[in-house]
């Protein structure tokens, strides 16, 4: 068993898209209309093939409810790992992304939190 596709709500499907592809350097691979919203995935440009980040629209008050809950918690909607987390966080930072936390040790690996501008925390980590 594999993981091959997960998911993030956004509450802007175009706003999601610009910010996972031209902020964070994801690139798009699937986009297809589906009626109102579209079938939007994104990909690690190092491994175009494996695991895919589908970019749901926030179209149910139920996942409304819930995305707010967690965005004020402090709950990161998803995590994804990098190489040289300071490095990626200056980077992050020049283009104005906001952090919640910077770089910091946690159990044997660095983390940092930043908002995603379509409703979520993101969290990356470096082991």
């Amino acid at each position: 068993m594999k993981i091959k596709l997960c998911s993030v709500m956004v509450d802007d499907q175009s706003k999601a898209e610009r910010f996972y592809t031209e902020v964070l350097g994801f690139v798009k691979k699937n986009d297809i209309p589906m009626g109102e919203f579209r079938w939007l995935t994104v990909v690690s440009p190092e491994l175009p093939d494996e695991v895919e980040l589908a970019l749901e629209p926030n179209a149910n008050a139920a996942a409304k409810t819930f995305q707010a809950a967690l965005f004020e918690q402090g709950i990161p909607a998803n995590a994804f790992v990098v190489d040289d987390i300071r490095a990626e966080h200056a980077r992050l930072v020049e283009k104005g992304v906001v952090f919640r936390s910077e770089p910091k040790e946690a159990g044997g690996v660095t983390v940092a939190m930043f908002e995603d501008t379509c409703g979520n925390l993101i969290q990356m980590y470096q082991v």
